[in-house]
């Protein structure tokens, strides 16, 4: 356990106590936890305590879900369940899933756990000055040269923005690959891995917050040798739908394993969970509400050949 970390796991238990999220703002939230929620001293009560939950909500959401509805009462996210003690809170959910209170009180140390180390190792939604509301991929293997599509949708969150740094979700040498900017401005290098190519996009115009704006990319790849066996997207900034289609090459008997909002593990092979191609031999993944920093996508060979860590 990190120093980080460590620290988060208490001032989320400190936060838990008493009337959760709608006490005292000033007293119950620690200097590791305001950073995490981007709460500042320029913040009233009113704006902090809105950073708080906005922030909590977006974590929770990610837990596993026989821990998210503790979670929720634990904090006071729930606006039915606004008991003045957590032990009453505790009760509640016991309640409700016909568990006892102690089972109730492992899975809120068991979620806090987790919310600490994701409050760690992510960011904001609202972090950075735009965000991406969709982008749909689609990959083709079933002919000589492998292509793959990219369309963005962005939101705008400031004024003034005039460059979108992206990268390429999947994994391959700059030299082994053609790109082909198909419309939303102009399209320039940035350096970046050798293994997963970097881009600024350039819009005609600066974009004021609140615009949306699309544009589309094509890779071709040279041969389907170079073409990892995988799209591993870990997003740079937050992105409201990830929408991903991939076709094989005759093989409806394949299983892919698929990521979703998962931890990357330094230890080994991050959680993940199988599919089946369909009767034409595609599978078609949707991922909402992705986080920075977590692992979305799809294997279809091995964890040697194409790692979660290099998508990173």
């Amino acid at each position: 356990m990190t120093t980080t970390h460590a620290k988060l796991v208490r001032e989320l238990k400190t936060l838990r106590k008493g009337r959760g999220v709608h006490g005292k703002i000033a007293d119950r939230v620690g200097p590791d936890l305001a950073a995490a929620c981007g709460i500042t001293r320029a913040d009233g009560p009113s704006a902090a305590r809105q950073k708080l939950v906005t922030r909590l909500t977006e974590l929770v959401e990610q837990l596993p879900e026989d821990l998210q509805l503790a979670a929720r009462a634990a904090f006071g996210l729930i606006p039915d369940v606004r008991h003045p003690l957590y032990q009453d809170r505790v009760t509640w959910v016991a309640a409700a899933i016909d568990r006892d209170s102690r089972t109730v009180r492992r899975r809120v140390d068991e979620a806090v756990d987790q919310l600490a180390e994701l409050a760690a190792t992510t960011t904001r939604r609202d972090a950075g000055g735009w965000h991406t509301a969709e982008l749909a991929v689609a990959v083709a293997l079933d002919q000589g040269q492998p292509e793959v599509l990219e369309r963005y949708q962005v939101v705008v969150d400031q004024d003034g923005v005039d460059r979108l740094e992206f990268a390429a979700v999947f994994p391959v040498h700059r030299r082994d690959v053609d790109v082909h900017l198909l419309y939303g401005g102009t399209l320039q290098e940035r350096s970046a891995s050798h293994e997963r190519p970097g881009f600024v996009l350039v819009p005609a115009e600066p974009l004021a917050r609140g615009e949306t704006h699309d544009f589309a990319i094509r890779y071709r790849l040279v041969n389907r040798d170079v073409m990892r066996p995988c799209v591993l997207h870990v997003p740079e900034r937050p992105c409201e739908v990830f929408d991903l289609r991939v076709r094989f090459e005759h093989d409806r008997r394949r299983l892919v394993r698929t990521f979703d909002g998962v931890l990357q593990r330094s230890d080994g092979e991050p959680d993940g969970s199988q599919h089946a191609v369909d009767r034409a031999g595609e599978i078609h993944l949707r991922f909402r509400r992705l986080l920075p920093g977590l692992l979305y996508g799809a294997r279809w060979g091995g964890s040697a050949v194409c790692s979660a860590r290099r998508a990173s």
